[in-house]
Formats: structure tokens, sequence, C-alpha cells
């Protein structure tokens, strides 16, 4: 027993659980919006196992495709596999069994999702390759949580409203110009090993105006959004927290000084995101 707890919360630690609410408000916002106010119990379930079993793939996958990567970057080496605390077969076979679950997740929803969920797995596992290629790696990632909503919305409707694509786009953009800046880190290790970024090919002051142009025009996407779905006064009082939380991150790290990088990207987007379907949510309520 000892022995399974420790794998287990090495697994955990592998796939960064906690981060998993990262897309999961943007998923339940577009939730609430598709179903004019609570869908029904067993479709939040089965959008719950579906995001949580997709990212559980998409993060072991990643931590197994970069396994020799991660070794290699005095960052990353410490991670389950380099150091030996999980196999690289242990971690693939995780990814598959989460993989399996997201499928039967969709199944459960409607044709739709089962459909598209092998175009949806393509997507969250192919982004752990696009480093390799391509310095615009950083909105593969932003997709992969951007899928989100868009999914979320086929769920509960079983067809695509192309408004919805707007709050996915910019979830993309939100997520991907927080890459940018985490991957300033790895400034260095990649100039070395070969890797794309945008930090490695405009540098790192450059890297945080790409990031800041991409939060912006994710605020100008969010406000669009709310005039698609006719956002009352919290609706809006929630695009501007976010775009007070955004400018408060920003103001956490700089060029020269990434010491709080943590802080801003993992910690102030969980509340990004849980603050915006709030605001959504109660605006949804008071409409009635």
């Amino acid at each position: 027993m000892p022995a399974l707890w420790d794998k287990t919360r090495t697994t955990l630690e592998m796939i960064k659980w906690e981060h998993s609410i990262f897309a999961l408000p943007f998923a339940l916002t577009a939730t609430l919006l598709a179903a004019g106010g609570l869908p029904t119990g067993r479709t939040i379930l089965w959008i719950l196992v579906a995001m949580v079993a997709a990212r559980s793939a998409a993060m072991a996958f990643n931590r197994w495709a970069d396994a020799d990567l991660d070794a290699a970057n005095p960052r990353t080496r410490t991670r389950a596999i380099p150091a030996g605390l999980l196999s690289r077969q242990f971690v693939l076979g995780f990814t598959c069994i989460a993989a399996l679950i997201f499928v039967l997740a969709a199944a459960q929803l409607n044709p739709l999702t089962l459909y598209l969920s092998p175009a949806v797995l393509a997507v969250l596992l192919g982004y752990s390759y696009l480093k390799r290629v391509t310095r615009w790696s950083h909105l593969g990632l932003g997709l992969a949580l951007g899928l989100a909503p868009s999914a979320a919305w086929i769920a509960v409707r079983g067809s695509l409203d192309p408004r919805i694509l707007v709050l996915t786009a910019a979830v993309t953009l939100w997520a991907g110009g927080f890459d940018v800046l985490y991957a300033c880190q790895d400034f260095e290790h990649d100039r070395s090993v070969g890797l794309h970024s945008l930090p490695k090919s405009v540098g790192i002051a450059g890297a945080f105006f790409a990031a800041r142009v991409m939060h912006l025009g994710q605020l100008a996407l969010l406000v669009w959004f709310g005039r698609l779905f006719h956002f009352q006064t919290l609706g809006w009082l929630g695009i501007a927290a976010v775009a007070l939380l955004l400018a408060y991150e920003h103001s956490l790290v700089s060029p020269r000084d990434l010491r709080r990088l943590n802080a801003a990207f993992f910690t102030m987007n969980g509340v990004i995101a849980t603050v915006f379907l709030a605001f959504v949510a109660a605006d949804l309520w008071l409409r009635g």
C-alpha cells in the first residue's frame, strides 16, 4: 500500500492535477451558456470526466515524449521519468488509459462528441512535438486548452455554434501568451539543444511583448464574446476583472526578473478562469 500510494502521488504530481482548473472554468462557462442555465447533472458529470481524462492524457504524454529532453534540462531533470520515479512504460500506459476514459466519456454525451474525440486527442497529444518544429508551439498549447469551451458546447447541444469559437480563440491566446512567458525560463537551454520557441527566436524582451499582444487580443475577443451573448452588467464586470488580473500577472514578472513566474503562471491563471466563470454564471442567474 505505501508503494501504491507513492506511485499515485507521483503520478498526480506528474500530470499537475491541481492545474486542471485552467481550462475547466471556461468549459463550464460554455456549458452554462449552451444550456441557458444549469444542464442535467449527468451532462455535467461526463463533461468533468472528459475534461480531467483529456488533460491527464495530454500531460502524461508530454512527460513521456519529452523524457529525454527533460533529462538534459537542469530545470526539468527532477521530473518523474528522468528522476526514475516512474518508468516510461508506466507513463505511456497511463496515457492510454486516460485517453480511453476520455473517449468513453465523450460517447456518453452525444454522437458528435464521440466522433470528434480522436481529433481532440490529436491536438492534445500532438502539441508535445510542436516545439521541435516551430516557434509557434505556444499557440498549440493554447489551442489544446481553447478547445474546452467548444467541446463543452457540443457536449450540451450536440452541435457547434460559431459564437463559442470566439471564446476558444480567447482561451487560445490566453494560454499561449503565458506559455510564451513560461518558456523564457528555458531560453538558454532551447538555444543549446535546438528546440524552437518565441523566446529563442525573438529574445526574452520580445517574448514579453508578444505575450502582452496575445493577452490584449484575448481581452478584445472576450469583449466580442460578451456582445455576442448579450452580457449584462455582471458579465462585463467579469471581463473587467480578467483585464485587471492579467495586468497584475504581468506586473509580477519582467524580462529581467522571472523569479515569480510560477505564481503568475499557475496561481493567477486559475484565479482568472474561476473569476470569469463566477461572473458569467451570476450574470445568467440574474437574467433568470
